[in-house]
């Protein structure tokens, strides 16, 4: 006959071994069960609550972003129209420097039909106009004018070689203010000298 070490059986329950035993009802809850649910809820509640603080940084830090770049946008779009204006006034104001230089030219020499003999040369950078109103010279930006009476004497020089007229105003304090024009041909020297003629002697008195 075999003999088996240990028992295999299990602890029975019931009424026979367990006198607060009553079929339908479970057994009690052992505490350390008890206890691990407890912790498992606190951990639970722990877990909600900083969910719910984070998702209202998280969404105030996301709106400092974006009022952030709407702000540096808004910086950028006031540059930009600051330096669009900037950029039409100075085309007004260049507008203004070349309407201002062809009122002149035309106050120089066309305003109206002048009376008697005109004389008027020029090229790329020098002019000079002769006529009733006196001698007006004029080199880059930098212009002077003689009235009749304040001329002592015109001379003209036309070299041998090249293509540059010279003209120069001489004034009674012993002062000259030559000019050189530039041809566009050597023929122009003989015209240019005639028509200048002309005016002296329809306007200066010797």
């Amino acid at each position: 006959m075999e003999q088996r070490i240990g028992s295999s059986s299990q602890p029975l329950e019931g009424a026979g071994f367990d006198p607060a035993f009553i079929p339908g009802i479970t057994a009690p809850v052992p505490a350390d069960r008890k206890d691990t649910e407890a912790e498992d809820a606190v951990e639970t509640e722990e877990t909600a609550s900083a969910r719910d603080t984070e998702a209202p940084a998280a969404e105030a830090e996301e709106g400092a972003e974006a009022a952030q770049d709407k702000a540096e946008a808004e910086d950028e779009d006031a540059k930009a129209e600051a330096e669009d204006g900037q950029a039409e006034g100075e085309d007004a104001k260049a507008e203004g420097e070349d309407a201002k230089a062809e009122g002149e030219d035309e106050q120089d020499g066309d305003e109206g039909e002048p009376d008697g003999p005109v004389f008027e040369a020029a090229d790329r950078r020098a002019r000079i106009v002769a006529d009733r109103k006196g001698v007006r010279l004029r080199l880059d930006e930098e212009s002077c004018e003689f009235r009749w009476d304040e001329i002592g004497a015109v001379e003209t020089e036309a070299p041998r070689f090249g293509k540059r007229f010279t003209v120069t105003v001489h004034t009674p304090d012993r002062r000259w203010y030559p000019i050189e024009i530039e041809a566009t041909a050597r023929a122009r020297f003989k015209e240019w000298e005639e028509q200048l003629d002309a005016v002296l002697d329809a306007y200066f008195e010797v």
